[in-house]
């Protein structure tokens, strides 16, 4: 039998019961407050050691791997992306007591459903990081129907289940954020309270301060318990369509000329003219000089072309075909789709110009027969279906039944 520890005396470091504030005994040992507090700070220092350390999390070209198993094409973006994010955590887990490095938040630019939110979303996942994603249009002004600027990092401290340090470290993706542009040049009676307001709320958490939000995740509230966040070590990614703004690249670049030599503007060259964006351009659109400069890198992601979007398609880990085979095979239906078909898909996305995100509502529209009649045809000996051009368009897909097991049923 173990001897019980009735000399009141710490095992750790030896003082006694009168020389400590707090002494805890066990059944077999006994330990005192200092001891106590000293194994917490330095489980703390080792928990900011190891987030994230190896070598591989911090690759960039491992970074890009990854980002290229659920993403297709934009390569530019990716590496520019995978490098910002490889940075910033270097810049967190080996400070310099010689050299402050300044934080590079990320902004990008590009035409809906390119892959903007989901190269964010699955650095998040690769890094095993806390990842909040927020809509701009719903944010306003403190005082203002809406939310304040503080119900983001609301969100990313609810993503990490109440953990202010892991929090402090995660990665913020604010969507539409073109939507909080200044509404126009001239001054107004009215506020922006959704606009240039919101832009200049958004000043010092995106640069990095101590940052102070209710505990309870409500508004705030004079009586309102408060508990603080430092965002100094949170990345922010903010992304947008930016809609129009290659005109005012154009109108920059583009020498203005009549007449039958005149240059016209080519509506196809929209990613090369992305390509020539300045802080001007931005500025111009709407978005004040003080925002722009918390964004250490501009990056732009181009739109699709036909044949990324049938890659889209068929070769990412999640790609629709696959979740589509799937939910059918539950069922016992072999899915098929022709080339041609997913060549027709691609087009009318494009046609659209809602790109990837455009797929699925197309494919929606060919499948939701079959799916609603699913366990009807298996029940008549529905082996496979086979979409081809036609049933995009509107025509009946090619289903092959057991004969045997359909002359029963019928």
């Amino acid at each position: 039998m173990t001897k019980i520890n009735d000399t009141h005396v710490c095992d750790f470091c030896g003082k006694s019961k009168e020389d400590v504030e707090k002494l805890i005994v066990g059944e077999n040992a006994a330990v005192c407050n200092d001891c106590v507090n000293l194994c917490v700070d330095i489980l703390k220092d080792e928990k900011i050691k190891n987030f994230p350390k190896e070598a591989k999390l911090l690759n960039p070209v491992k970074i890009k791997e990854y980002l290229d198993l659920y993403v297709i094409g934009q390569d530019n973006a990716k590496i520019a992306l995978s490098v910002a994010v490889s940075q910033h955590f270097k810049r967190i887990n080996n400070p310099s007591d010689e050299i402050e490095i300044e934080k590079t938040n990320v902004l990008m630019l590009g035409p809906t459903g390119c892959g903007k939110t989901m190269m964010a979303r699955k650095i998040a996942d690769y890094l095993d990081l806390p990842f909040a994603i927020c809509d701009a249009t719903g944010i306003t002004e403190a005082g203002y129907v809406g939310d304040d600027v503080e119900s983001i990092l609301t969100r990313l401290i609810n993503e990490a289940d109440g953990d202010l340090e892991k929090a402090s470290r995660g990665i913020v993706y604010i969507d539409e954020i073109d939507k909080i542009a200044r509404k126009g040049e001239s001054a107004s009676i009215t506020r922006d309270v959704s606009g240039e307001g919101v832009q200049q709320a958004l000043l010092k958490m995106i640069e990095g301060s101590i940052m102070r939000i209710p505990s309870s995740s409500k508004r705030k509230h004079p009586g309102s318990e408060m508990q603080e966040i430092d965002t100094r070590g949170i990345l922010f990614i903010c992304g947008g369509a930016f809609v129009g703004i290659d005109k005012i690249i154009q109108h920059r670049t583009e020498a203005k000329s009549v007449g039958f030599h005149a240059n016209v503007a080519n509506d196809t060259d929209t990613n090369k003219v992305y390509q020539d964006l300045t802080t001007k351009d931005l500025i111009k659109f709407g978005l004040i000089p003080e925002f722009v400069g918390r964004f250490g890198l501009c990056i732009n992601v181009e739109e699709l072309t036909v044949e990324q979007l049938v890659k889209v398609l068929k070769e990412p880990k999640n790609s629709l075909i696959k979740q589509y085979q799937y939910l059918f095979d539950l069922d016992g239906i072999e899915l098929n789709f022709d080339s041609e078909a997913l060549n027709e898909v691609a087009e009318k996305a494009k046609e659209l110009k809602t790109n990837a995100r455009g797929l699925k509502n197309i494919i929606e529209k060919a499948l939701l027969p079959y799916q609603f009649d699913a366990v009807d045809l298996v029940e008549r000996g529905l082996k496979s279906i086979r979409i081809s051009k036609d049933t995009i368009c509107g025509k009946p897909a090619v289903m092959i039944f057991d004969k045997k097991k359909n002359e029963q049923k019928q």
